[in-house]
């Protein structure tokens, strides 16, 4: 049957209803979700899997496509992001930027970012440099949406701008707002990291696993990002069933957490657990040392412990308040200073974070100062800090679970 000039405008060669375009929509939307955590995020940044070329290929040809984002810029703003993480420097900080500007304005602060050609140059090594990505997609990566638009509407008509559009505002709706912005803004962390990062819901699925963001800010490296088992990573199913088909290999995942038992003195093994899980060990000490000891506090008061320390100072009490107004930090200064017991374990805690996170002396000195941490905790007297201590002695490392 032959299609009349006003049917191809309307419709397009493919004459689809809504219910159909709306399915193609789903589906090429969420392999550009696909595109950009498996092989830009995942792969290219963090080099936790690797993707058969052709597979790799399809990813970074979508990509072009569909978002017209070069792999080197994407990756070198992406590790600056994790390297200068909640500090000025940081390519897309709500704490800096502000969560509005982020959320909304998630493509500008990208488009200022990739101007930093220094940056791009330091933080974007390792990414594509063949002949494709020399002369079609890095000096034309706006050809990509412009040829998707043609192609859209020789299919659906001029409803296929519509389509177009849609596909167009999906990166930079979901993941430099939602994720860059939400992700770093609201949510619950199983793990005590260094910056904002949060887990948006435990089950990853609409925007390719990327809501699991506290989790992945905990090991970056680890292709896989759900790490509880009520958690769902619909990205990592995909390696998973891609890996079956020998199309991707995985190199790194977060390193599963064994504790020892009867340990009587931190060892090499300890360090390197510790080392590996340092926001786990510091997760466990907010919520087996501080935690309980905030509720004695506030029994001993005869009060609530909303009424002991607001909620706000008692997020910021897991951090110093880092994150804090200098007036609320203030706060909440003067109140650890009122009570000793918890003024102690305060001081313990950073203490351990301190030299978890330093980087300036050998295995050896950082083994002592374990160890003599782990004594004086002992003889504090206080029954929360020396069972941390005894359980924090035995951590080690064992394979990780696929």
């Amino acid at each position: 049957m032959s299609v009349s000039l006003l049917d191809l405008l309307s419709g397009g060669l493919l004459q689809w209803g809504w219910g159909a375009m709306l399915l193609y929509l789903l589906a090429a939307t969420q392999l550009t979700i696909f595109a950009v955590t498996l092989y830009l995020h995942r792969s290219q940044a963090h080099r936790g899997v690797d993707f058969h070329p052709a597979i790799a290929h399809v990813f970074r040809f979508w990509t072009w496509l569909t978002t017209s984002m070069i792999t080197r810029e994407w990756v070198a703003i992406h590790r600056k992001h994790h390297a200068k993480c909640e500090t000025e420097d940081d390519p897309h900080s709500p704490m800096h930027k502000g969560i509005g500007n982020v959320f909304w304005r998630g493509v500008e602060l990208y488009r200022e970012a990739r101007a930093q050609r220094a940056d791009i140059e330091q933080y974007g090594k390792g990414t594509p440099n063949d002949w494709i990505e020399r002369h079609l997609y890095t000096p034309h990566a706006n050809m990509g949406p412009t040829v998707l638009l043609l192609v859209s509407i020789a299919l659906f008509g001029f409803k296929g701008v519509a389509v177009w559009a849609i596909q167009m505002a999906w990166i930079p709706f979901w993941a430099a707002g939602v994720v860059n912005g939400l992700g770093h803004w609201w949510g619950y962390r199983n793990f005590e990291t260094t910056d904002t990062a949060t887990n948006l819901t435990p089950w990853g699925v609409w925007i390719g696993g990327e809501e699991l963001h506290n989790n992945h800010h905990a090991f970056p490296s680890s292709a896989k990002f759900a790490l509880r088992r009520w958690e769902f990573d619909i990205g990592w199913a995909v390696i998973k069933g891609l890996e079956t088909l020998r199309l991707a290999r995985v190199l790194r995942v977060a390193p599963s957490l064994d504790v020892r038992p009867n340990i009587h003195a931190p060892d090499t093994d300890t360090l390197k657990a510790l080392l590996a899980h340092r926001f786990q060990a510091m997760t466990d000490y907010q919520r087996n040392v501080l935690g309980p000891a905030l509720r004695e506090e506030a029994q001993a008061a005869g009060a609530k412990l909303r009424a002991l320390l607001p909620r706000k100072l008692r997020r910021g009490l897991v951090d110093d308040g880092r994150w804090l107004a200098p007036d609320a930090r203030a706060q909440l200064q003067a109140w650890i200073a009122q009570r000793p017991r918890i003024r102690t374990l305060v001081e313990y805690r950073a203490r351990l974070a301190a030299l978890l996170e330093a980087r300036t002396h050998n295995a050896g000195e950082a083994l002592q100062h374990l160890q003599a941490w782990c004594r004086e905790a002992e003889a504090s007297g206080i029954r929360a800090l020396q069972d941390y201590a005894a359980r924090l002695k035995g951590y080690s490392l064992q394979s990780a679970r696929a």
